[in-house]
């Protein structure tokens, strides 16, 4: 059948269509299933390692116990999502006086803040190569909650031998102790002070892909 309207009538039928279809395709894009990935961190392949300065030389230690989620999808970087904790009291600088030390009041204080936790807010920076970048986020140690900001990486995507898709990543950052309340110190007889207040963080990653 003929549709003997004239042409501007017709577009005139065809306008409140046309304003109906941006709004149909961002429901569509918005309900389109995310290629992101969730990772659970495998504890038995990763390594959440610090650094401090005593007097003259850097201190290296780690902790033992800790858990953490990396929602991440190479094709989108700027989507990635980070959330993890640390248990406080397995520090270890294979020292284990240091380690008490560490443990109590002067320093962390793990029985009355016995998690240091992170949970990302925003990537901030996105290399050309998709796989370096910065990424923002809430600290919190000693009760105390900051902003920092990670160099992180993605390091490749891998099936191991039984099956299991993997993936890497690493974060490195700096933070000064004394902003989350780590304030302890002892000044030396030659002026300057026993421990450094910066502290170098660094932390390689192995994620299982979350079933």
């Amino acid at each position: 059948m003929m549709d003997d309207r004239k042409p501007h009538e017709q577009k005139k039928l065809l306008r409140p269509a046309l304003r109906v279809l941006p709004t149909l395709a961002l429901l569509f894009l918005l309900a389109a299933p995310s290629a992101a990935t969730t990772y659970k961190v495998d504890p038995d392949h990763t390594s959440v390692t610090f650094r401090v300065r005593h007097l003259f030389t850097k201190v290296q230690g780690r902790f033992d116990r800790f858990e953490g989620k990396i929602v991440f999808d190479p094709s989108e970087p700027r989507k990635a999502r980070v959330e993890g904790w640390i248990d406080v009291a397995s520090v270890n600088t294979n020292v284990e006086e240091r380690d008490k030390d560490l443990r109590s009041a002067r320093f962390f204080d793990a029985a009355k803040y016995p998690k240091i936790e992170f949970r990302s807010t925003r990537v901030l920076e996105v290399a050309k190569d998709g796989k370096h970048g910065k990424l923002e986020g809430q600290l919190t140690i000693h009760g105390v909650t900051r902003p920092v900001v990670l160099d992180v990486a993605y390091l490749g995507e891998a099936t191991d031998p039984w099956g299991n898709k993997r993936a890497g990543f690493s974060a490195k950052t700096t933070i000064d102790r004394k902003d989350f309340g780590l304030t302890w110190n002892e000044v030396l007889e030659t002026g300057g002070v026993l421990v450094g207040e910066e502290v170098e963080i660094e932390i390689q990653a192995e994620g299982l892909v979350e079933e």
